[in-house]
């Protein structure tokens, strides 16, 4: 890798990963004025939501923990994502086979995943078969067994996906920019750690993390489909209610640092096309401006009738697809931009990206503009809670942001009041193309860069 500047602009990239969906059952429409959603809390801590829906045949169940790759040590990052995936290949009190064949009988599903600020379970299963689809859950929750032939073999893998990640522009690209935008926070890690980190680290580190990690004050569950907030609450105290831990919890990270200086990082590959991404530390999903930032990045780069779209696919035919993204964490949010090109058109792109991003700080936004971002936010809103799985992942968002259980009406209205003159405020203070990060994946002769 090679750092160098490039066109006098710097290009970021970030990958957000959501939990896949549990399956493709369709949920009944939410209520005009507010979701039908409960919540309350466990004696030991844990938080519950509920969404009813009656006649759904499928029940999803989220169990999402502050257990994610922000509490990782530096040197063995991938400990937290490694303990998620090991979650249900063995327990106390099953084997992985026999609890793949319990789920598998019954056309579920169970499945364990690490991300940046949490971990989480997430079972899919038949109504009738939510009793078992629980057991399983708060088995491979409470008491995973961590088996060493599991965990060498979980491990192995991670080390292939962090080797073949390295082969993959996208994604090559988008851990770049983290690194050069967070640095040493631990948002600037990649999640499944690297095959240096992930090789260094044992079972005991694993069995450690859950047994500092895995707290029910820090777990939230999300269920949807048809079942009622009473019979989750009896279901879950029934089998989460011994859950108790000693010990203090483990110490949380702060916040990432914002206003960091640019920089440029370039990746010589030869290929084709070239992957460009650009962006910065920003805001996070509390602060009072979210809601005029993801309008403007609707403006600037959230599908074809944006600004971006139309200047670099329509008008220069530089890219088939780009777009800008706000995407909001705990600690920090992250604003990119990214586009795929021909080498050689690479400065020219660029060129086009700084301009618009300028220019989105130089004058307001047209009224049309704005009328059709919020008109698009709005209607496809409801998008996000299509299925079940969709609907645990919202609710969860909801508890973890403190959002509030009318959120969808909420976020409705934010939306729509959003003025011109918001976006203008508010992209001037917290987006700036001079303190933005380029990470550029691409053959470097072509595009113009000498390698050593």
């Amino acid at each position: 890798m090679r750092r160098a500047a490039v066109g006098g602009v710097l290009l970021t990239a970030v990958v957000v990963v959501a939990a896949a969906p549990a399956g493709p059952q369709t949920l009944p429409p939410l209520a005009a004025a507010s979701a039908p959603w409960t919540r309350f809390t466990l004696p030991n801590g844990v938080a519950v939501l509920v969404a009813e829906r009656p006649g759904l045949p499928i029940a999803v169940v989220r169990a999402s923990v502050e257990a994610g790759a922000t509490l990782d040590p530096a040197d063995k990052a991938g400990v937290a994502s490694l303990t998620a995936e090991l979650l249900t290949r063995g327990t106390a009190t099953r084997s992985a086979l026999e609890a793949d064949r319990a789920i598998e009988l019954v056309g579920g599903s169970l499945e364990g995943e690490g991300g940046r600020d949490s971990s989480e379970l997430v079972l899919s299963v038949l109504r009738k078969d939510l009793g078992l689809g629980l057991n399983l859950l708060a088995d491979a929750l409470l008491r995973p067994a961590f088996p060493e032939a599991e965990f060498e073999r979980a491990r192995d893998e991670a080390v292939a996906s962090a080797r073949q990640a390295e082969e993959d522009p996208e994604t090559l690209g988008a851990r770049v920019l983290r690194r050069l935008v967070f640095g040493e926070h631990p948002y600037g890690r990649p999640t499944g750690g690297t095959e240096t980190t992930l090789r260094a680290i044992t079972r005991d580190d694993v069995v450690a993390f859950h047994r500092v990690a895995y707290r029910p004050e820090r777990t939230v569950i999300a269920v949807a489909g048809d079942i009622g907030a009473a019979a989750v609450r009896v279901e879950l105290e029934a089998r989460l209610g011994p859950w108790l831990v000693s010990g203090s919890p483990p110490a949380a990270p702060g916040p990432a640092a914002l206003g960091a200086p640019s920089r440029t990082e370039t990746v010589q590959r030869s290929l084709a096309q070239a992957t460009i991404h650009l962006g910065q530390a920003t805001v996070t999903r509390r602060h009072p401006d979210f809601y005029p930032l993801v309008v403007a990045s609707q403006i600037l780069g959230g599908g074809s009738s944006s600004r971006l779209y139309a200047r670099i696919r329509e008008e220069r035919g530089l890219a088939y697809n780009v777009y800008a993204q706000f995407a909001p964490g705990r600690l920090a949010g992250l604003f990119l931009v990214e586009l795929q090109c021909e080498n050689a058109r690479v400065r020219e792109a660029l060129v086009i990206v700084r301009e618009e991003l300028v220019r989105l700080r130089r004058e307001r936004v047209s009224a049309e503009e704005l009328a059709r971002a919020q008109s698009y936010l709005v209607g496809s809103f409801p998008l996000r809670m299509d299925t079940a799985a969709d609907v645990s992942d919202v609710l969860v968002a909801i508890e973890r942001f403190d959002l509030g259980l009318d959120y969808p009406e909420r976020f409705r209205q934010a939306v729509a009041v959003v003025t011109a003159d918001d976006v203008l405020r508010a992209v001037r203070t917290h987006w700036d193309p001079d303190g933005m990060s380029l990470a550029l994946v691409g053959d470097l002769p072509l595009i113009g860069i000498a390698t050593p």
